[in-house]
């Protein structure tokens, strides 16, 4: 369903996923002892560290905010929105640490304000597949947790982690807060399973899709994207909704609000459909970053591939 790649791996130190698995126990242990602005003061620590040693990455960001926005922002407003992304995915780390212990049925209106999601929920009262999509924005996770708590737990696509350790620690506590995990490597099936069963899928859509992917524009460049959400989704009947978790202020307070709806309509499909849904989806995303791109993870390079030129046609003699 996913275009696989293939890229030669060395083998894994044992000892050293181990080791880092203990290390990553103990810090989330320790995290969880705090409260949430120890936690935000910790974190910031972090990510101001982080930043200064990241020089790969940070430099990743600064030509993706060049290539997204041109000359909108100075180079001073570009290094400002690459710490607040930072900031802001360190926030959000610690934030995952404490949201089974902070939310529930009854106190998550204290930290989440829901918007647009009145269709949403009627679509799911009344049964019937659909797919939910986001970016690496705000807290990605939120909208999982809440849907979970809602009684309409989410089937949530993500890559598996090279530290099987890890993988499983990760795995353990995400479904803790409600979701069943699919990997995305070798789940078609359980994807397919998850639609023809009137399930919700929820997956990531703001990866680069590698040189077979599907270009559209994001930003206004074009960017390699998967094809397979437009097909499950033609091919379920499934609605795509684009939303996110976007941060307000400097708490743990988010707006939880859906972007868009998109119908897929596959009675009347036609060869343009797989390319209308995916501008439409990605088109979706980028109005929501726009609105604060501190909260987006530009680390990825996200326009790493892109079209090949056309070979002329050799002319006639």
């Amino acid at each position: 369903m996913f275009p696989k790649r293939s890229r030669a791996k060395k083998p894994r130190n044992k000892a050293i996923d181990y080791a880092t698995y203990l290390g990553v126990r103990l810090v989330v242990f320790l995290a969880q002892r705090l409260s949430i602005r120890q936690s935000y003061a910790l974190a910031d620590a972090i990510a101001a560290l982080v930043y200064r040693i990241d020089k790969r990455h940070r430099e990743v960001a600064m030509e993706n905010l060049r290539l997204a926005f041109g000359d909108d922002y100075s180079e001073a407003e570009r290094e400002r929105i690459v710490r607040g992304v930072y900031r802001h995915f360190l926030r959000m780390v610690m934030e995952m640490l404490h949201i089974p212990r902070m939310m529930s049925l009854t106190t998550w209106r204290r930290y989440l304000r829901l918007e647009g999601h009145e269709a949403v929920l009627e679509r799911l009262l009344k049964g019937g597949p659909m797919i939910m999509l986001t970016g690496h924005y705000g807290n990605w996770e939120m909208a999982g947790y809440l849907f979970g708590a809602f009684g309409f737990p989410p089937n949530s696509v993500a890559r598996t982690l090279d530290n099987p350790h890890l993988d499983r620690f990760l795995r353990s506590f995400r479904e803790r807060t409600g979701q069943r995990m699919i990997a995305k490597k070798g789940g078609s099936e359980a994807m397919v399973d998850v639609l023809e069963s009137g399930g919700l899928l929820s997956m990531l859509a703001d990866q680069d899709a590698g040189p077979k992917g599907l270009f559209v524009p994001f930003f206004g460049r074009p960017a390699s994207t998967f094809k397979a959400i437009a097909l499950l989704a033609i091919e379920y009947n499934a609605p795509i909704v684009v939303g996110g978790a976007r941060r307000i202020g400097d708490d743990f307070r988010y707006v939880v609000e859906v972007e868009e709806i998109i119908d897929p309509d596959p009675e009347n499909a036609s060869p343009d459909l797989v390319p209308e849904l995916t501008r439409r989806y990605t088109a979706a995303l980028e109005r929501m970053i726009r609105r604060d791109p501190t909260q987006y993870l530009w680390l990825h390079r996200r326009w790493k591939h892109q079209p090949q030129p056309r070979k002329a046609k050799p002319k006639a003699a």
